[in-house]
């Protein structure tokens, strides 16, 4: 049989196939960037324009044409398990215009977990980062960071295994069985037999808007680093103006480390031992009794148990019962720092692991943006 021969269908209009292709570029992207801490912004951009997409791809499946609606899907168990008889046993079986069983669970699927991916991602990003529409959410529900980043990650993971599945079946489709499936979703038609696809004038209207409104989205995030939909609670901090003699007497030898960054025993322990700080002796006559006295209030009362920031909580978390003297002794720092080359410590712009203000940008200034990160190497 040669499948060549047979009738073309019109299937997916032109928005359709659009949007499926920003709904691939989209997450495929979004998920790269993931890995790497100073593209957050980037991440969160492209994450808009998939949930953009999702949302467009739910509507549409009530009121799209034919093909495209969630009431034609084949999702009953026994055509399921009839569509993989009869796939395996007649290279030749004729395949529907639409969605066939696989490709009706797999959208119905994609759409789910899409939407727990948007939802947790917007969640994580007012939660931990305290950025965004919902960064409210950041004074009261840090402790459930943890089980959104799991939900995000893990869903984000099940949408990637669940995209090589339905790769997987195109190819069989388009090399074993012949059916062209590669070339549908980028002509449009199908080797099959039907009626074509028509959509009319509104919803051929709703289709460009939502393709003009991802794409909006994604260029107003990215022309700049806070707006209304990315906007920080936590911004610069002016030490000198909050706390002078914190600012004075510990600026005056090395940059000003934010309080948040370890707990309270951690920063009684490091001014309890001034004889020795930093292979140097602070005496009363640099700093005074008063004035050390004055620097650990500020410290203490500004500790990390005391902030809502992602690094403050998760440096709690990681801890435990230990309160080490420095941050680099941290299980939280190490967990983060895992895959920068030992020799970045060494160079010259960092010269020690210590220095957070080489890659940090405004470090001193109480600003761990993931944004600010800056590669020494």
């Amino acid at each position: 049989m040669n499948r060549d021969e047979g009738k073309k269908v019109y299937v997916w209009n032109w928005g359709a196939r659009v949007i499926h292709w920003m709904i691939a570029l989209s997450f495929t992207t979004a998920f790269v960037t993931s890995f790497y801490e100073e593209l957050l912004h980037d991440h969160v951009a492209l994450g808009f324009i998939f949930g953009v997409m999702i949302l467009y791809r739910i509507i549409w499946g009530f009121i799209g044409p034919r093909y495209a609606q969630f009431k034609n899907f084949m999702l009953k168990p026994s055509q399921f398990i009839f569509y993989f008889k009869e796939k395996v046993q007649n290279r030749w079986r004729k395949i529907p215009a639409g969605h066939n069983p696989a490709s009706s669970w797999y959208t119905v699927w994609a759409m789910v977990m899409g939407t727990i991916i948007v939802i947790s991602g917007l969640l994580l990003y007012g939660v931990q980062e305290a950025k965004g529409l919902l960064s409210y959410l950041n004074e009261t529900h840090t402790q459930y960071i943890g089980i959104l980043e799991i939900i995000h990650q893990y869903a984000s993971y099940i949408f990637v295994a669940w995209v090589f599945i339905h790769i997987t079946g195109v190819l069989i489709e388009q090399f074993w069985h012949k059916t062209h499936m590669v070339f549908a979703m980028i002509t449009g038609y199908k080797k099959t037999e039907g009626e074509d696809t028509t959509v009319s004038i509104p919803l051929t209207i709703f289709s460009f808007s939502f393709i003009i409104m991802g794409i909006l989205t994604y260029l107003f995030i990215v022309s700049s680093n806070y707006n209304f939909l990315t906007l920080q609670k936590y911004g610069n901090l002016d030490y000198e103006e909050i706390h002078s003699v914190y600012h004075e007497e510990c600026g005056d030898c090395h940059k000003t480390y934010p309080p948040y960054i370890l707990p309270q025993k951690s920063w009684k322990k490091i001014m309890a031992t001034l004889d020795n700080h930093r292979g140097e002796e602070i005496t009363e006559a640099n700093i005074s009794k008063v004035e050390q006295q004055s620097i650990l209030k500020f410290l203490l009362a500004n500790s990390a148990e005391s902030s809502t920031r992602e690094a403050a909580v998760k440096m709690m978390d990681s801890l435990g019962k230990r309160r080490p003297k420095a941050i680099t002794k941290t299980p939280y720092w190490r967990e983060t720092h895992k895959n920068i080359p030992k020799s970045v410590y060494k160079s010259r712009e960092v010269k020690d692991k210590s220095n957070c203000f080489a890659c940090h940008k405004d470090f001193e200034h109480g600003n761990l943006d993931d944004m600010n990160i800056k590669k020494s190497y």
